[in-house]
């Protein structure tokens, strides 16, 4: 048979490892595969990734995605590309859960890692955590509990406690963030503090959002820890590969200063310091830095992004405030000033420097966050105060206007106590929206007797058309 044609039927098959059922473990290159069962367990699984070159001759660096939502195989094809160009074996749980404990997710994690190394042919001190947002968050925590873990990868989320770090923890730390997540504020000023706990880390910081970033991003931040282990001598020097890489970040430094932003230079050039010191000679890059740093440009920005941060900080404080007031008091009548303050928040669109843009829609991300969180603590109670979670609905519905699920809580909920007017009021606020979903309002539990009024009929004729019930109007 010819190699061509090997490599084509090519699959993996490994029994390393006898499971609860004594099968034999099949794995194909190239693809995600699911369900595969964790060792010494009956009911956890885990979605795997091996790299189209896998083979059993050498040891394989490993990264563990956190999902909180127990998806694995939709999380590992988020650092698919990235794992196939740095040459990584990937592996999520399927039982990871935001309703679990620390300590619970810890062992699950735990228990995937010690499946994975039983499985393949690891290399045992370059096993990585990863995440995006509660899974970054999980995927911090990890080192502090599994000593075999000696990197992370957290996208959108800062370290949650420093207090867990201490002298003896060792681990490299990647934190990738967008300018307009609201999470940038606290991973910018993370890095003094992890500095501070000689804690080596990077921080790669690009133009978007609270959301994946860019795939090459992704494959950046994976390569930080590549570059990482080149430096612990964990993996064969390749000055090929180092350079290459080097040429790569610095051309994006460039581009930074053709455009004048030197603030996002020098951050750059940060972190370059970080991932190719020793690696390279970075004599140059430090006096570019130095030099970039003595200009009146880099100085005007620094200080326009420190009273950004300041002003930021301050507003952040008064609506934490205002919500927890709101929800002591029960405070409907306050739902104007919370649409006064989204609409003082759309205003930073129309500023002209690009970073009290990015400002605003910060603020606004952290707000929705902020209205979440409390729903999650109060649907979290042992006695749910439904009239607080019936409030939340409200600030949400304002807050992120585009999320058409809060309104139509709203809508049942009100219909439930035959609060018929505020049921109208929010079913007309949804259809403002452009909402088209006749059969999602039809079949809202509790509005039996809000379907057959005069004024919801009128609505879903002016909006919708032919509502199903017709009414004489005496």
């Amino acid at each position: 048979m010819k190699r061509s044609l090997l490599s084509a039927c090519f699959f993996v098959m490994l029994a390393l490892g006898v499971y609860a059922q004594e099968e034999t473990i099949v794995l194909k290159k190239g693809i995600v595969q699911d369900s595969i069962q964790v060792r010494d367990s009956i009911s956890e699984t885990f979605a795997i990734y091996l790299p189209k070159s896998f083979d059993n001759s050498r040891a394989w660096p490993v990264l563990f995605v956190m999902d909180m939502e127990g998806k694995g195989k939709e999380a590992l094809h988020k650092f698919k590309n990235a794992a196939e160009k740095q040459q990584y074996i990937l592996a999520a749980s399927n039982n990871l859960r935001d309703t679990l404990n620390i300590s619970e997710n810890v062992l699950v994690t735990n228990r995937l890692i010690n499946s994975v190394i039983a499985l393949l042919p690891v290399h045992k001190e370059r096993l990585y955590t990863t995440g995006f947002g509660a899974g970054a968050r999980m995927a911090s925590i990890i080192p502090v509990f599994i000593k075999q873990i000696s990197g992370v990868v957290s996208i959108g989320a800062a370290f949650p406690n420093y207090e867990l770090l201490y002298n003896k923890i060792r681990f490299h730390f990647v934190g990738v963030v967008g300018r307009e997540d609201y999470n940038f504020t606290s991973m910018w000023k993370g890095r003094s503090r992890l500095n501070g706990l000689k804690i080596p880390n990077d921080l790669i910081v690009h133009d978007g959002g609270y959301d994946w970033p860019n795939p090459l991003l992704v494959e950046k931040a994976v390569e930080r820890l590549s570059l990482a282990a080149l430096k612990d001598s964990l993996m064969p020097s390749d000055s090929i590969r180092i350079n290459r890489a080097y040429l790569r970040d610095y051309e994006q430094v460039e581009e930074q200063i053709q455009a004048r932003r030197l603030l996002e230079a020098v951050g750059m050039l940060n972190s370059m310091h970080s991932a190719y010191r020793d690696l390279v000679n970075i004599d140059s890059l430090v006096k570019k830095r130095r030099s970039l740093r003595k200009s009146k440009i880099y100085k005007a920005q620094l200080r326009e992004l420190n009273n950004l941060m300041f002003k930021e900080n301050l507003i952040q404080g008064e609506y934490e405030f205002s919500l927890l007031q709101d929800l002591d008091n029960l405070n409907y009548n306050n739902l104007g000033w919370w649409n006064y303050q989204m609409k003082e928040l759309q205003k930073y669109e129309e500023k002209p420097s690009f970073r009290e843009k990015q400002l605003g829609r910060r603020l606004a991300g952290y707000l929705n966050a902020l209205v979440e969180d409390n729903l999650d603590i109060e649907q979290a109670r042992s006695d749910v105060d439904e009239e607080a979670i019936s409030l939340l609905w409200m600030i949400k519905t304002i807050t992120d206007p585009s999320d058409h699920s809060y309104y139509l809580k709203i809508i049942s909920d009100s219909a439930r106590y035959e609060d018929f007017g505020t049921a109208i009021f929010y079913l007309e606020e949804l259809l403002k929206q452009g909402y088209t979903d006749k059969e999602a309002i039809y079949a809202l539990e509790h509005t039996a007797l809000l379907r057959i009024t005069p004024e919801f009929n009128k609505l879903i004729d002016k909006y919708l058309d032919a509502p199903r019930y017709k009414l004489n109007e005496q």
